[in-house]
């Protein structure tokens, strides 16, 4: 090889060492340095010093430079899912009894004679209910789809037709039975017949406000939140063990959280969200040259079936927690935390 194109060669790799260049370009650059060279005079044949660089080369002695670290935490978002459907809006209400009334009248007529027989106790009872209620259909109100005023199916404003409550109280005495006291005697008595009746939607935990029974908010989803020894409320978190997995140290957090007395699931191995909490100072560790500017929490979701927590004995320090709902949090979380979660959390 020419000694020109050698030393081209060796000046690029000496101004760009980590670039590699085909040998069409390396021709380029000889033919420019031919052309430079013609109008120059000779100079002395020696080994070709490489241009001063603008960068200063690497120095060998090791950086005093902190390395910025996180540290890196599981946090359980522990719930109770809705056990009970929404309280229907007013809109809802009247809809549902508009359909059933026009059921009704779309309905064919209910064939009387068919599941009772003229002049039974049976028929009787049917004729007594029929006059009151003047429909087949138990708890429409009164109504008449075979009627006159039978397309007038609409609930007027302020009826209580609609309302589920009054609905349950009409099936209550439609199941109210009169049964004569002997025979001979005109007068009559009611005897009520054994129903089981629903529960209410409204608990005696919700009547006493107490937040630790999950018997409360039935309609809502609760998150269980502990507060620290600082009295922060926050949701159970700790750090990461060795090499377990964010789904095995929720699980471990949730027994030295709450004791063996939960039923739990642990939704999935894939985090719901993080949240970087950062420290108003670092922590600096100059002998293992480590900054910690603050902790990475991980939400894992898990659900409760059955139990209830208990913080005896619990291995991080815990005071008090709660079964909260996502407008109860917004007012027990500190405003930063809120932010990060609140877009996690179930609405209901």
């Amino acid at each position: 090889m020419p000694k020109r194109q050698e030393a081209v060669r060796r000046l690029v790799a000496i101004k760009r060492p980590n670039t590699h260049l085909c040998q069409t370009c390396l021709l380029s650059l000889h033919h420019l340095r031919l052309a430079s060279t013609a109008t120059a005079p000779a100079a002395e044949t020696g080994p070709i010093e490489p241009p001063p660089s603008g960068r200063a080369l690497p120095s060998n002695t090791p950086s005093t430079s902190l390395r910025t670290v996180y540290k890196t935490k599981a946090s359980v978002m522990l719930s109770r899912p809705p056990l009970l459907t929404r309280d229907l809006t007013p809109f809802e209400k009247a809809y549902f009894l508009y359909q059933k009334r026009l059921n009704e009248r779309l309905a064919l007529p209910f064939s009387r004679y068919f599941y009772y027989q003229k002049g039974t106790p049976g028929d009787v009872e049917w004729k007594r209910k029929m006059k009151e209620r003047q429909t087949p259909a138990r708890d429409i109100g009164r109504y008449n789809a075979y009627a006159k005023e039978g397309w007038n199916d609409e609930v007027l404003m302020g009826a209580r037709e609609s309302e589920p409550e009054e609905q349950v109280e009409a099936l209550l005495r439609d199941a109210e039975v009169e049964v004569p006291k002997g025979e001979g005697e005109e007068e009559a008595e009611v005897k009520k017949q054994v129903v089981a009746k629903p529960m209410p939607r409204v608990t005696e935990a919700d009547r006493v406000g107490d937040k630790k029974s999950l018997d409360r908010l039935l309609q809502r989803t609760l998150y269980l939140v502990v507060r620290k020894g600082d009295g922060k409320w926050w949701f159970p978190s700790d750090g990461l063990v060795g090499k377990e997995s964010l789904h095995t140290a929720a699980e471990r957090i949730l027994v030295q959280t709450g004791g063996l007395n939960m039923n739990t699931w642990i939704v999935g191995n894939i985090p719901l969200g993080h949240y970087i909490r950062n420290y108003s100072l670092p922590a600096t560790d100059k002998e293992k040259s480590i900054e910690t500017r603050g902790e990475k929490y991980f939400f894992m979701k898990g659900r409760i079936m059955a139990g209830q927590a208990n913080l005896k004995d619990n291995a991080h320090g815990l005071t008090d927690f709660q079964w909260l709902a996502k407008d109860e949090l917004q007012n027990t979380l500190l405003p930063r935390d809120w932010s990060a979660v609140k877009n996690v959390l179930a609405e209901r």
